[in-house]
C-alpha cells in the first residue's frame, strides 16, 4: 500500500504526540472541541454510513485517533490506549479501497477497533500484557482472533492498556495499572477505578475511543471491567474464540470477548473473532478435552451471525433465575451499600415488568456448590501455560524462559515493575508441585486434578443444575460493585462479585449496564450454560431496550465522582446532624469467600 504525501503526514503528526500515562486527574472535563461527530454510533449505523458514501473508514480512524490523542492521553487523561497502530490509517485506506469495487469482508469492515495489549498482532505494535519482561521486538504471527478480524476488513486501530499480567502477578495487585501503561482510569469519574484486567479496553469502548473493543478473561476480567465503565461485556464460552497467541493465565477458563456500548456491538464482534473452525493452536476450539472440559461438545452448528438473536422484546416470555449470592460483600465489615442492593432490585423489577418469569433461587432453596480451589487450577495453569507462550516470542526478555526467569526479571527491575504492588502470587505459583496428581499443601492436599473436578461441579451442580430444575433460559446477578477511588497505596476495594458463578467452568457471561450510583454505573449479568450465547444475546438486548441506562447515563469525564453534594453545607448542631441522618442500618454479611471447612478468609486473586 502507498501512503500519499499528506496522509504520511498526518499520520506522523497523530502519532508524534506521546502515549504517556495521564497523572493529572483534576484537568477539566472534555471540551466541545473534540471529535464526537459519531459518539455513540453503533457499528450497523457506521456500515450503512459508510455504504452511502457519507463517511470513509479513513475518516472514523482518524477521528479516533484525534479523540484518543485528545481525551485519552491528554484532556481529562482516562489513558486507556497503550499504543496506537503506525499502519492503522494504511489499513482503513485499503478498506475504503475495497469498498469502492464493491468488497466487503464482513460486519466490521473499515471499522476500527483496539485490542487488550496482552493479544498477539503480528505487526509494529508491541504485546506485553502490560509488563517490560515482555517488551521488544513484536509478536511474530498474529494471535488467531487478530487474523479474524483482519480476514474480515477490520482496522486494528491499537492496543488498550490493561491491569498487568491480567491481575496475576499480585494477590494486592492494582486494577488497570501496569508498568508499561501506567493507571488507567474511568470516564465516569476519572479518580474511579476501571476494574480489571481488560481495563483500557471497556474504558476506551466507553468513551468512544472506538466502535468495539476487545478484552480476555478468566474470571471476572472482561464483566467487571464492563460494570465499572458503563459498556457492554460478552464472556464467551471457553473455546467459542481462540485463545492461541494470547498471553495466558489458564488454558481451562482463559476466553477473548468484545466490549461494546450496545448490545448490538458486542454481537456483531462475536461473530468476526469466534472460530468457526477448530483452530489447532488451540485444542479447545475443536471440543478436544482438556482436563475437565472435554465434558462438553463444541456444537457443529454454531451460529456465524449473533445479530439475529438481537430482540427488544426479548424478555417476554422468558424464564430467569435470580440469585444474591455474594452480594453481602467479600469483608463482612464493610458491607453492600443499600443503595447498590436497592439498584439490583430495580433491575430485577425490571426483567419482570418486561415480562418474563423471575425465579428466586436463594428463596427456593437452591445453592451454587463452591469451587474453593480454583486458585490452583489457575496456578498450576499459569506456570505451564506461560512458559509455553514465551517460547513463541523472540527479542524480548522472557523469550524461550520460564516463570522462574520472570519472577527474577521483575526482582531486577522492581523500581518499574513493583513500585506499588509485589509479584506474591508468582512467587506462589512457582512453589506448587509440579504433577496433577501431587498433593499440594497449600491446598489442604487437593490434587490439580481433584480442583479441576471441583471445578467440573460448580457447572453440573450449579448453573446446569439450576436451569434444568426450574426450566430457566438464564441466571441474573448483580455484577460487581460499582467504581472504587483508585488507590495505589492500599489497592482494589472488591465488595462482590459474581464471575465465578461461571468461570470454573468456562461458561458464557454477559453483563448489560442497569443503573447508576452516584454517577458511577452498575450492571447485571446474565449466565448460561456452554455455548448459550445466542439466549443469553436475546435476553441482554431485552433488558437494554426497556431500559436503556447507557443512552441515558453517558460518561462525563469528571475529575472525581460523586461529583456534586461533596461540599458540605452550612454547620448544624449535632442533634439536628442526628435527626437528618435518620436511624437507617444495614445488615453486615459474612464474607463470601470464607472457606466452608475453616470459616476463615480464602486468599484468592481476583478480577483476571
Amino acid at each position: 500500500m502507498i501512503v500519499t504525501a499528506a496522509r504520511a503526514l498526518l499520520l506522523a503528526a497523530l502519532l508524534a504526540l506521546p502515549l504517556a500515562a495521564a497523572d493529572d486527574v483534576t484537568r477539566n472535563s472534555e471540551p466541545n472541541n473534540f471529535p464526537r461527530a459519531h459518539n455513540e454510533w453503533t457499528v450497523a449505523q457506521l456500515q450503512a454510513a459508510m455504504a452511502a458514501g457519507t463517511l470513509t473508514s479513513e475518516e472514523l480512524t482518524k477521528e479516533y485517533i484525534a479523540r484518543i490523542i485528545a481525551i485519552d492521553q491528554n484532556g481529562p487523561g482516562v489513558n486507556a490506549v497503550i499504543e496506537l497502530n503506525p499502519d492503522a490509517l494504511a489499513i482503513a485506506h485499503n478498506a475504503d479501497v475495497l469498498r469502492k469495487h464493491g468488497i466487503v469482508l464482513g460486519p466490521l469492515h473499515g471499522i476500527p477497533v483496539l485490542l487488550k495489549g496482552n493479544v498477539d498482532t503480528g505487526d509494529k505494535m508491541q504485546t506485553t500484557a502490560g509488563s517490560f519482561a515482555l517488551f521488544g521486538k513484536p509478536a511474530l504471527i498474529d494471535s488467531t482472533v487478530a487474523q479474524n478480524l483482519r480476514d474480515g476488513g477490520a482496522v486494528i486501530l491499537g492496543k488498550t492498556n490493561l491491569s498487568e499480567w491480567a491481575n496475576f502477578r499480585s494477590f494486592e495487585s492494582i486494577s488497570g495499572w501496569s508498568g508499561w501503561g501506567g493507571q488507567t482510569n474511568n470516564p465516569y469519574g476519572i479518580d474511579r477505578n476501571p476494574c480489571g484486567s481488560s481495563s483500557g479496553s471497556a474504558a476506551a469502548a466507553s468513551s468512544n475511543f472506538t466502535s468495539v473493543s476487545f478484552g480476555t478473561e478468566t474470571d471476572g476480567s472482561i464483566v467487571c471491567p464492563a460494570n465499572a465503565n458503563g459498556v457492554v461485556g460478552l464472556k464467551p464460552t471457553v473455546g467459542l474464540t481462540s485463545r492461541a497467541g494470547i498471553v495466558p493465565i489458564s488454558h481451562t477458563q482463559d476466553t477473548f470477548g468484545p466490549h461494546g456500548r450496545y448490545v448490538a456491538d458486542v454481537a456483531v464482534a462475536l461473530g468476526v473473532v469466534q472460530s468457526r473452525t477448530y483452530d489447532g493452536r488451540d485444542p479447545a476450539t475443536g471440543g478436544v478435552p482438556l482436563g475437565w472440559q472435554g465434558r462438553f461438545t463444541r456444537p457443529t452448528n454454531i451460529p456465524t451471525d449473533y445479530t439475529q438473536f438481537l430482540n427488544p422484546n426479548g424478555l417476554q416470555g422468558a424464564r430467569v433465575g435470580v440469585t444474591r449470592v455474594g452480594l453481602g460483600g467479600f469483608d463482612p465489615d464493610v458491607p453492600t451499600p443499600p443503595i447498590v442492593l436497592a439498584q439490583f432490585e430495580n433491575a430485577i423489577t425490571a426483567i419482570s415488568n418486561a415480562g418474563a418469569t423471575v425465579i428466586d433461587l436463594d428463596a427456593a432453596g437452591f445453592v451454587f456448590p463452591a469451587a474453593n480451589n480454583e486458585t490452583l487450577v489457575l496456578c498450576f495453569d499459569f506456570r505451564n501455560d506461560l512458559q509455553k507462550y514465551f517460547a513463541t516470542r523472540v527479542g524480548v526478555p522472557m523469550a524461550r524462559k520460564t516463570l522462574t526467569d520472570a519472577i527474577t526479571f521483575n526482582n531486577h527491575h522492581a523500581a518499574e515493575e513493583m513500585p506499588f504492588f509485589n509479584q506474591d502470587l508468582f512467587e506462589f505459583c512457582n512453589s506448587l508441585a509440579t504433577g496433577p496428581d501431587d498433593p499440594q499443601p497449600a491446598f489442604g492436599g487437593v490434587t490439580y486434578n481433584q480442583a479441576l473436578a471441583q471445578d467440573q461441579n460448580l457447572g453440573v451442580n450449579g448453573i446446569d443444575l439450576a436451569l434444568s430444575q426450574f426450566s430457566l433460559d438464564a441466571i441474573v446477578s448483580a455484577t460487581d460493585n460499582p467504581a472504587w477511588a483508585t488507590d495505589l497505596l492500599y489497592g482494589d476495594h472488591f465488595i462482590y462479585g459474581t464471575s465465578s458463578l461461571a468461570a470454573p467452568e468456562g461458561y458464557p457471561i454477559i453483563q448489560v449496564p442497569a443503573g447508576m450510583t452516584f454517577g458511577a454505573p452498575l450492571g447485571i449479568s446474565f449466565f448460561g450454560t456452554a455455548f448459550s450465547e445466542p439466549t443469553l444475546i436475546k435476553l441482554a438486548s431485552g433488558f437494554e431496550a426497556v431500559t436503556k441506562i447507557r443512552a441515558h447515563n453517558l460518561p462525563t469525564f469528571a475529575p472525581t465522582v460523586p461529583f456534586n453534594h461533596i461540599a458540605g453545607t452550612t454547620l448544624l448542631p449535632p442533634n439536628q446532624r442526628k435527626a437528618l441522618q435518620g436511624n437507617s442500618g444495614s445488615q453486615v454479611m459474612s464474607p463470601s469467600n470464607a472457606s466452608p471447612q475453616t470459616g476463615k478468609e480464602v486468599k484468592r486473586p481476583h478480577h483476571l
